[in-house]
C-alpha cells in the first residue's frame, strides 16, 4: 500500500519505539500516540491498522489504562502486544489471571496458524521473543485461539 500508515497506540512500553522503528524498517509509516488518544482522533488519521503496545500496568488495576472500544470498529487490523494483547483479549471476550511469578525475559514464541504477520519467520521452530509482564490470558475471547 502506498499510503499505508500505523498508528501505535503507547501504553507505556519499554519497547515502543523499537516497535515504531520495525514498522518503518518494514517499509510503513508510523506514528506513536499516548493511551488516551481517542478512536475518532485516530479515524482521522486513517490508519491502516493499530498496534496497542504493551506497558507495566496490570489490566485489572483501577486506575489502569483502558481500552477506547471505538479501535475496534475502525475496521483496520488492530495487534496487541502484552498489554495491548490483555485488553483486547478483556475487552473482547477472554479470561485474564495474575501470573504467580511476574514474567521478565526470554521467551519462545511458537507459530500455530498463518498469518501475514509472520511472513518470513521459519514456522518450523520456535523464535526467541522477550517478555514482561504480570497477566496473562487464561481463556481467549470467542474466535482466537
Amino acid at each position: 500500500m502506498a499510503h499505508s500508515k500505523v498508528i501505535i497506540i503507547d501504553y507505556g512500553s519499554q519497547v515502543t519505539q523499537l516497535i515504531a522503528r520495525r514498522v518503518r524498517e518494514a517499509g510503513v509509516y508510523s506514528e506513536i500516540h499516548a493511551c488516551n488518544v481517542t478512536a475518532s482522533e485516530v479515524a482521522a488519521m486513517a490508519p491502516s491498522a493499530i498496534i496497542l503496545s504493551g506497558g507495566p500496568a496490570s489490566v485489572g488495576e483501577a486506575d489502569a489504562p483502558t481500552l477506547d472500544k471505538g479501535f475496534l470498529e475502525l475496521g483496520v487490523p488492530v495487534l496487541g502486544i502484552c498489554y495491548g494483547m490483555q485488553l483486547l483479549a478483556q475487552n473482547l471476550g477472554g479470561e485474564l489471571a495474575q501470573s504467580l511469578t511476574r514474567e521478565y525475559g526470554p521467551a519462545d514464541l511458537t507459530l500455530k496458524a498463518p498469518c501475514a504477520l509472520w511472513d518470513g519467520l521459519d514456522s518450523s521452530k520456535a523464535s526467541r521473543v522477550w517478555m514482561s509482564h504480570g497477566d496473562k490470558v487464561k481463556t481467549p475471547p470467542p474466535g482466537f485461539a
